[in-house]
This record gives C-alpha cells, sequence and structure tokens, in this order.
C-alpha cells in the first residue's frame, strides 16, 4: 500500500510502500523523548518528495542518521544500515497521513539495554 508522509510544516515530505503489520516504540535516549513510532522497510522503497534540506543527528555508535526538519523540528525518519548490509529506513508512523495508529499493534524494543 502507497503512503504519504511529511514533518509539520511541509518542508520535509516523501512517500513509501509497505504492509504495516506492527509499530517499534523503543526506550533509547532519544526514542523515548521524542516519542516516534517506528515502521521499517528498504531505504530503496522511500522515495522524497522535495530535495532534503533537513537537520540530522547520530549519537552512541553513529550507526542511525536521524533526520529532523530545521523549521518545525519534526522527526520524520532514520537512515542505517540492516545486520545483512541492507540500507534502511526508519520512519516515523506519527508523520504518516490518514492511517490509524490505534489499529497497530506496537512492540516495546529495549534500546536502553544496548
Amino acid at each position: 500500500m502507497p503512503y504519504t508522509a511529511s514533518c509539520h510544516c511541509g518542508q520535509t515530505a516523501f512517500e513509501f510502500e509497505g504492509d504495516i503489520q506492527q509499530a517499534l516504540a523503543c526506550n533509547c535516549s532519544i526514542c523515548q523523548r521524542r516519542g516516534s513510532l517506528l515502521w521499517f522497510t528498504p531505504r530503496t522503497s522511500l522515495r522524497l518528495l522535495k530535495p532534503l534540506q533537513d537537520a540530522t543527528y547520530q549519537f552512541h555508535k553513529h550507526k542511525i542518521t536521524h533526520h529532523f526538519c530545521p523549521t518545525c523540528g519534526i522527526h520524520t525518519f532514520g537512515e542505517g544500515t540492516a545486520p545483512d548490509g541492507t540500507a534502511m529506513a526508519a520512519i516515523n508512523l506519527r508523520c504518516v497521513e490518514n492511517i490509524d495508529l490505534n489499529a497497530i499493534p506496537v512492540h516495546h524494543h529495549d534500546g536502553r539495554a544496548m
């Protein structure tokens, strides 16, 4: 199914396809503070609708690049690499249009233990 997502002001916008069966809520130091619900997909499935003009942030092991809109501050997605080497996107489902977040089961991941 195709989806469209954006930050609050619309400066960062993208689309992607996939079957969202579950979201991930992580309790690591950054995820707990920003409150995002994440869904992972190959980076090739995410298509930018506007050129990225965002701010990025990396911490801890610097393996994930977190993208934030510099205008409204919303975290839209992150980029990293799966264990098999596949480039991945961690999409913040709270930025997705026309999605019922209450209908998606949430897996609670213990990121603090990593």
